[in-house]
């Protein structure tokens, strides 16, 4: 066989989102925000008293490292796609960053609890009018890093598929990840912010801690719906059942059956399927791919087909 006909019947396997690389600039900017909001967080938190405003400086440190593994992992997946050692590209890594976010979110919950309820018990003096100044200051940043990750964290890739989990088909996981973190920095420093202000004004400081422990348990369940769907794409859950009964309902024409179908998701926008069809009378695979073209999303087919045993001579 000559080389111009093999290359004819390879295809490449880069699952890549269409917003790959800006995703990635836009990611690096809202961590250099975070790491400077931070630290000016953390050290006003500690000298003016308020464990609301440490939790939220502490909870945007973590969140600096956990937005730091998503844009790396953008960086690793674009400089690797071509790379043959993966068999389906490099696609999922994002849903592999995304799940490390996703426990860290869940520590980061664990932590903000916990150290709320120990100054619930034993409260310490807080400089308010200070404190709620860079409280302000580190909710406005957060708003930033959000509105730059909000169009990827909407967008998707152009697919808005969904199956009985409620996970989109076309929607990356890492971005959707990084904007939950700036997400929930935001919400820590809104409930931060309340917290000083009841203080200030009604002198109200047990609500500190009381406002840090109900931030603990949103995170907390925002944590576990990233876990839930990033788990699914990596252990190849089906991502969307309706494609796959509309992959099925093309293939089964006449007296065409299939036998197995495996359907999962091979990056942001991408997925893969390889099918089994039995037929009393089979035809060539590139007939039964011909019956799949124009699905969008589609990006890896495979068919093997096999000849029925009642009708085989």
């Amino acid at each position: 066989m000559h080389n111009r006909s093999l290359q004819a019947w390879q295809h490449g396997h880069v699952f890549l989102g269409i917003s790959h690389e800006k995703r990635e600039r836009r990611i690096w900017v809202v961590v250099a925000l975070t790491a400077v909001t931070m630290v000016i967080e953390i050290v006003a938190g500690f000298f003016y008293g308020s464990m609301a405003l440490m939790a939220d400086g502490w909870h945007m440190s973590t969140h600096a490292a956990a937005l730091a593994i998503s844009a790396l992992a953008y960086r690793f997946a674009r400089k690797h796609a071509n790379d043959p050692r993966f068999s389906f590209g490099t696609g999922k890594l994002g849903e592999l960053a995304a799940f490390a976010s996703a426990i860290i979110l869940a520590l980061i919950s664990v932590l903000i609890g916990y150290e709320s309820a120990v100054r619930l018990f034993a409260p310490v003096p807080i400089r308010f009018d200070e404190a709620l100044f860079v409280a302000v200051l580190g909710l406005a940043v957060n708003l930033l890093s959000a509105w730059l990750l909000w169009e990827g964290h909407s967008g998707g890739d152009g697919h808005h598929h969904r199956d009985s989990h409620h996970h989109h088909h076309g929607q990356d996981s890492n971005i959707r990840a990084a904007f939950m973190h700036v997400a929930t920095d935001a919400l820590t420093s809104v409930l931060a912010i309340v917290a000083l202000l009841g203080g200030r004004f009604y002198g109200w400081n047990w609500l500190d801690s009381a406002i840090g422990i109900l931030g603990a348990v949103i995170i907390a369940r925002w944590s576990y719906g990233l876990i839930v769907s990033s788990g699914a794409t990596l252990l190849d859950i089906v991502p969307d059942r309706t494609l796959a009964s509309k992959i099925r309902t093309r293939l089964e024409v006449e007296g065409d059956r299939v036998g197995d179908l495996h359907l999962w998701r091979l990056g942001p926008g991408h997925a893969g399927v390889i099918a089994s069809v039995i037929s009393d009378r089979p035809q060539a695979p590139e007939v039964y791919k011909r019956r799949l073209s124009g699905i969008e999303g589609l990006s890896h087919v495979s068919v093997e087909v096999h000849q029925c045993r009642d009708q085989a001579v």
